[in-house]
């Protein structure tokens, strides 16, 4: 069973920044996408960011240029670096672990980041 532990959120002024980290444990896959998500009060979970082992990625629109995604296939951990973060950036991040081959998608207890003066 894969295990995610999500750390690095919390409370940050506009235009700041903030690093999440997202270690997963239980698995032994070598082909996987980790990324992350993220639900706003009264919406929908979305996508920001996710990165496959061969390094490819994809942001959501809304982050393009401000958050970078990366990872240590050694540690499997994944990072989004957040810069020039805007109070609509609030939300709870969600951690994921995806094996596409068979179906496999695991979440984190996700991490609160709130973006507030």
């Amino acid at each position: 069973q894969v295990k995610l532990v999500e750390s690095g959120g919390g409370l940050v002024q506009p235009g700041g920044s903030l690093r999440l980290s997202c270690a997963a444990s239980g698995t032994s896959f070598s082909v996987y996408v980790m990324g992350w998500y993220r639900q706003a009060p009264g919406k929908q979970r979305e996508l920001v960011a996710t990165m496959a082992g061969n390094g490819y990625t994809n942001y959501a629109d809304s982050v393009k240029g401000r958050f970078t995604i990366s990872r240590d296939n050694a540690k499997n951990t994944v990072y989004l670096q957040m810069n020039s973060l805007k109070p609509e950036d609030t939300a709870v991040y969600y951690c994921n672990y995806e094996v596409v081959a068979i179906s496999l998608s695991s979440w984190g207890q996700g991490t609160q980041v709130t973006v507030s003066s």
